[in-house]
């Protein structure tokens, strides 16, 4: 990079800084703002969950073919879904730590990267106990399955760097490169039924095309869904607030907060 276009990057960061809107995005000006906003998606996760268990167990009736096991598919693909989304989200938000050298969407991929292991984790267990009495088997070495370990890999590895490195800059550059590396396990996840003829069934609900599912099925997995949604909404603000707390504990603002809530 030549030193005018150094410059001009300067320039436009400069401008940037001095917007109102640029500004509104840092550490102290977000900290209250989720403070604000965690009850409201408590709240809704509640109520989504909620009834998205009640339309499960109490509305949907029974699969003839896999009986009472088939509602184990309303934690497990809502559980599934979460853990690619949060993926993105997470790498997006890496992404642009890495690009423009960003604290706050550094922070928030810290603050989401457990609740996307959670949900891979939980994705990959929901799956061996449906498997056992379908399939006959907890495990089998099919390709969205291991697809989606590769996923919970990855996951435990950008947690690891970011407890690890005692250096939060150093630890956001290295985790932020591990998860795009990663970004390629999201669409091998997505389209391995499409691509490969596996165990694993085809998805029943796409972008395109009408639902293969019942009415109630897929107003039970939209709730969980949506549940699931809210609660990483909630859990990521909450811990995002902590990580800025930590980060920006030799800060006035901070000290401040810390103080009052002691």
């Amino acid at each position: 990079m030549t030193l005018s276009e150094n410059q001009l990057f300067q320039g436009i960061f400069a401008t940037l800084e001095n917007r109102h809107w640029y500004r509104s995005y840092s550490p102290q000006s977000f900290y209250p703002v989720a403070g604000t906003l965690v009850p409201w998606f408590a709240g809704a996760a509640l109520f989504f969950c909620a009834l998205g268990l009640w339309l499960a167990f109490f509305i949907v009736p029974v699969d003839a073919q896999q009986g009472e096991a088939s509602r184990i598919v309303f934690v497990h693909v809502p559980a599934a879904w979460m853990s690619m989304l949060i993926y993105l989200l997470l790498a997006s938000c890496a992404s642009v730590g890495l690009v423009f050298n960003a604290r706050l969407p550094a922070m928030m991929a810290h603050a989401l990267a457990p609740t996307g292991a959670m949900f891979a984790f939980l994705a990959l267990w929901t799956g061996c106990l449906w498997a056992k009495p379908i399939w006959g088997a907890w495990w089998v070495w099919d390709l969205r399955v291991i697809s989606q370990l590769v996923l919970l890999s990855v996951y435990l590895g950008f947690i690891a760097l970011q407890v690890t490195l005692d250096d939060p800059p150093l630890a956001d550059k290295a985790s932020a490169v591990i998860v795009l590396l990663g970004t390629i396990d999201i669409p091998i996840n997505y389209f391995s039924t499409h691509w490969l003829t596996t165990l694993h069934q085809d998805a029943s609900l796409r972008l395109s095309g009408t639902p293969g599912m019942a009415l109630s099925m897929l107003a039970a997995i939209v709730a969980m869904t949506l549940g699931f949604w809210m609660y990483s909404c909630t859990v990521a603000l909450l811990r995002l607030r902590c990580v800025i707390l930590e980060r920006e504990r030799q800060s006035d603002w901070a000290t401040t907060r810390e103080g009052v809530s002691s």
